[in-house]
């Protein structure tokens, strides 16, 4: 499985490039469905059987079908359950986080977490945590090995954290939140197709674990703290602050998800 965002694709460093409908995005579509093509040939070449990519940006409706690797199917569109990580249930015996960034509140390109720019801090049992952090410890909850993390350097440095084995390959050094040392397209599939192809090593399933957790999350002002803390089971614990225990990773990444939602709702134009 891949599960394919797209603020650490090739050549990606600013706004522009990843927000539907600009002239911008249509260009980085291409780049971003290379990535992920060129992952597939990796895996594939590896020995996988079978690759689903689950799209898990913003609209969720970002990869080219038309252009993707034709041993690759496409979970494409919002409203799915497990969100950027729907199919780790499935029975899948990897993972590869495709195109991820850094997390809320870290240094790194286009560096958030869930919300673009409302959250300042994610913590996943007391651990400052990223997209990435989150996602690993949903698919250790189902036994499933992260095998690969594109993204800029910074991101494959927050990899090394949380799923130490996993491959990393960087397609983009960060200067800023809004700029990079960037390597072309040509160059970066390389990267990934051989990267990938070496990390099929490390594929197949264990045993899971489930076990409790607790996710913390800090917002930008106080009412979206107010907003997030109306949700049952979710407290406020500063002024900005809020947090909740979960049953289990499954649970705990459905309940943030939520948290999210309310969240962005209560973002009133530019003031947020």
């Amino acid at each position: 499985m891949i599960s394919a965002d797209m603020e650490g694709a090739t050549g990606v460093t600013w706004t522009g490039d990843v927000i539907p409908g600009t002239e911008q995005w249509q260009r980085f579509r291409r780049l971003f469905t290379g990535d992920v093509d060129a992952c597939v040939a990796g895996l594939v070449a590896g020995g996988a059987t079978e690759v689903i990519v689950n799209e898990a940006h913003s609209s969720q409706r970002n990869l080219l079908l038309e252009e993707l690797h034709t041993a690759a199917r496409v979970l494409t569109g919002r409203h799915k359950p497990l969100s950027m990580m729907q199919g780790i249930d499935a029975g899948v015996d990897g993972v590869v986080f495709l195109g991820y960034h850094t997390g809320a509140g870290a240094p790194g390109v286009l560096a958030h977490t869930y919300l673009e720019n409302s959250i300042t801090g994610v913590w996943l049992d007391g651990v400052h945590a990223s997209e990435g952090r989150l996602n690993a410890a949903l698919a250790a909850e189902y036994g499933v090995p992260v095998l690969l993390v594109t993204g800029d350097d910074l991101t494959c440095e927050d990899a090394r954290s949380y799923a130490p084995e996993a491959a990393g390959v960087a397609v983009k050094e960060c200067v800023s939140r809004y700029a990079a040392v960037c390597l072309p397209p040509a160059v970066t599939s390389s990267h990934i197709t051989e990267a990938a192809t070496a990390a099929m090593s490390r594929a197949g399933r264990a045993e899971g674990v489930v076990s409790a957790h607790r996710i913390e999350v800090e917002f930008d002002a106080t009412h979206l703290a107010d907003a997030a803390a109306v949700v049952p089971t979710v407290e406020l614990i500063g002024t900005r602050r809020v947090g909740f225990d979960a049953v289990s990773m499954t649970e705990a990444m459905k309940a943030f998800k939520v948290v999210t939602h309310v969240a962005a709702g209560a973002i009133e134009g530019i003031y947020g």
